[in-house]
């Protein structure tokens, strides 16, 4: 099996997770060297993965993703936002975590 998990910069990585959360994602396992040192979290929601570390070198803010979910309309509304068609098919919505990396949502235009 292959697969391709991103890592995202997290000042705060529980409470970054309890955002995640929202989009379906759960801890999946989680690492620190010492009770004082960075926390390194790892998150699952289905097939995807995704690592939020606290660690300073392992990843830059404003990092882009994208999600792909079968109802972006539903999590617009779970965020408060607005979705919007786009010229190439989809459905989408931008968010920003609490450190400020973007998550592009989208879904099939139905």
């Amino acid at each position: 099996m292959a697969s391709l998990v991103p890592f995202l910069r997290a000042a705060d990585a529980r409470s970054s997770a309890e955002w995640w959360a929202r989009l379906g994602f759960e801890v999946e396992w989680e690492h620190r060297f010492a009770l004082d040192l960075p926390l390194f979290l790892a998150l699952r929601r289905g097939d995807d993965r995704l690592f939020l570390s606290e660690h300073r070198g392992d990843a830059r803010p404003d990092t882009l993703l994208y999600l792909y979910v079968e109802d972006a309309d539903a999590v617009a509304t779970a965020f408060g936002v607005s979705a919007a068609d786009t010229e190439y098919g989809m459905r989408e919505l931008e968010l920003r975590d609490p450190d400020g990396n973007r998550v592009r949502v989208g879904s099939p235009v139905q």
